[in-house]
C-alpha cells in the first residue's frame, strides 16, 4: 500500500471567498491539482463553535448547511493542495488524517502489489475503515455497483457500509460535477465500511469485480458499539504527542433516518444533546443507500412514507472531550447504531478572531490508548 493523506474542510454551503461559493473555489482547486479522490457532500444537520443549529428539517434554518469536501491522495500532493486552501479558507474546520492507498484500485485479478496490500491489511489485526471511491453510473449485471457492494459486504456480515453521494468531486485526477439538468452519471459517491481487518482483506478481490480499477482507501478504525452492543471503550490518547502537538479524535455514529430515540429521529436528538455541552461541533451526512448491524441493506423507496436512509454523524475533538461527548452517544444507542473511534493527528478550526489547533501531524499514539469494554 501507498501512504496518503485525507484532507477533510467542513464549512457552510454559503460561505463564499473572493465573491464565489467556497465549495466550488476548493474542487477547482482538487481538479487542477489533479487529486486522486475527491468529494463534495451535502450535510443534512449539524453545528460548529458557535453551536448555531444547521438542519434542512426547518425551512429557516436550511439556507447554510454544513458541506464536507473530502481529498485523498499522497502527502506531497496534498501538501501542496493545502497550502493553496489556506490561501482561499477564512473560516471553518480543517483536518488531515494518515490513510493507506491501494495504488492500483480494485481488480478482479489483482496485481504483484495489490497482493501485498491485501496481505498487509489480513495481518493488521482489529478494524479497519475500508473507502471505494465509484461512479454514479457504474453497473454490475444491470444493478448500481454501490447497491452491489453493500450487499456482498452485508453477506459477509461487515459491521456496516454507507453509500455518500458527491456533487462535486475528482476520480482518478478526472473531475466531473452534478447539473441541475441532467442524469449526472459520472458524478462520484463513496462507500465507507467498516468491519475487521481480515475479513475485508479477504473480500477485496470480489470488491475489485463490481468496483473495478475504483480508488481504495483503509484507514484503522475502533468499533466501539454495535446493535447496542459496548465491544470497546474510544481510543483514549493524551491531549498532546510527546513533542506536544496536539492530537484530536473522531467519533462516528451510522444510523439510519428511521432510528429513533424516546420519539426523536436519533442524529438529531444527538446533536441537540451534543450542542448543550462544550462538543466543539457534529455533522450528518445522508447517504443513499446502505446497511449497520443486523439491518438490512436500504435506502429510499418510491410512496414510503418514512426515509429509511442511512446517516452518518461526525464529531471531532478533544480526545478529553470525546470521552464525555461518548457518554450521550452511549446512551442514545441503548439499541441501535454502529459506533467508532480514530485518531486524528492534525485539526484546525478558525475564524476572524479565533484559531484552534495546527496542520503538523502528531505522532501516531501508542496502538493500545484505550480499553475493551468492561
Amino acid at each position: 500500500m501507498t501512504d496518503a493523506l485525507t484532507l477533510s474542510t467542513y464549512f457552510g454551503e454559503r460561505d463564499r471567498t473572493g465573491g464565489r461559493l467556497l465549495a466550488d473555489a476548493l474542487l477547482d482547486i482538487y481538479g487542477a491539482d489533479r487529486i486522486r479522490a475527491s468529494l463534495l457532500l451535502r450535510g443534512a444537520a449539524g453545528f460548529g463553535a458557535v453551536h448555531h443549529l444547521h438542519t434542512d428539517r426547518l425551512l429557516s434554518l436550511s439556507i447554510d448547511l454544513p458541506v464536507v469536501s473530502v481529498a485523498v491522495d499522497v502527502p506531497e500532493r496534498i501538501e501542496s493542495t493545502l497550502a493553496k486552501v489556506l490561501e482561499i479558507k477564512q473560516r471553518g474546520l480543517i483536518t488531515l488524517e494518515r490513510t493507506r492507498l491501494i495504488p492500483d484500485g480494485l481488480e478482479p485479478r489483482p496485481s504483484p502489489t495489490t497482493q501485498a496490500a491485501i496481505g498487509a491489511l489480513a495481518e493488521s489485526g482489529a478494524e479497519t475503515k475500508l473507502t471505494i471511491v465509484l461512479g454514479r453510473r457504474d453497473r454490475v449485471d444491470g444493478r448500481p455497483a454501490s447497491v452491489a457492494v453493500c450487499e456482498l459486504l452485508h453477506e459477509r456480515a461487515i459491521a456496516g457500509a454507507t453509500v455518500l453521494l458527491g456533487v462535486d468531486g475528482t476520480r482518478h485526477g478526472r473531475r466531473t460535477r452534478a447539473r441541475f439538468f441532467g442524469r449526472n452519471p459520472d458524478v462520484p459517491m463513496m462507500i465507507v465500511a467498516v468491519g475487521s481487518s481480515a475479513a475485508l482483506a479477504s473480500l477485496l478481490p470480489e470488491l475489485g469485480r463490481l468496483a473495478r480499477a475504483s480508488p481504495v482507501m483503509v484507514e484503522d478504525v475502533r468499533v466501539c458499539k454495535r446493535d447496542g452492543v459496548l465491544l470497546a471503550r474510544p481510543h483514549e490518547p493524551p491531549d498532546t504527542d510527546r513533542t506536544g502537538r496536539p492530537v484530536w479524535q473522531k467519533l462516528t455514529l451510522y444510523a439510519s433516518e428511521s432510528d429513533t430515540h424516546d420519539g426523536r429521529t436519533l442524529h438529531l436528538e444527538l446533536i441537540r444533546r451534543l450542542r448543550r455541552t462544550d462538543a466543539a461541533g457534529a455533522t450528518s451526512l445522508r447517504g443513499i443507500w446502505g446497511f449497520h448491524g443486523d439491518y438490512q441493506p436500504h435506502g429510499d423507496r418510491l410512496l414510503a412514507l418514512r426515509r429509511r436512509v442511512p446517516v452518518v454523524t461526525t464529531l471531532i475533538d478533544r480526545p478529553s472531550t470525546i470521552a464525555t461527548s461518548f457518554e450521550i452517544v452511549d446512551d442514545l444507542t441503548r439499541r441501535t447504531g454502529l459506533v467508532t473511534s480514530e485518531i486524528v493527528p492534525a485539526m484546525l478550526a478558525f475564524g476572524p478572531a479565533a484559531r484552534i489547533g495546527g496542520l503538523q501531524l502528531a505522532d501516531p499514539p501508542s496502538p493500545s490508548a484505550g480499553r475493551a469494554a468492561d
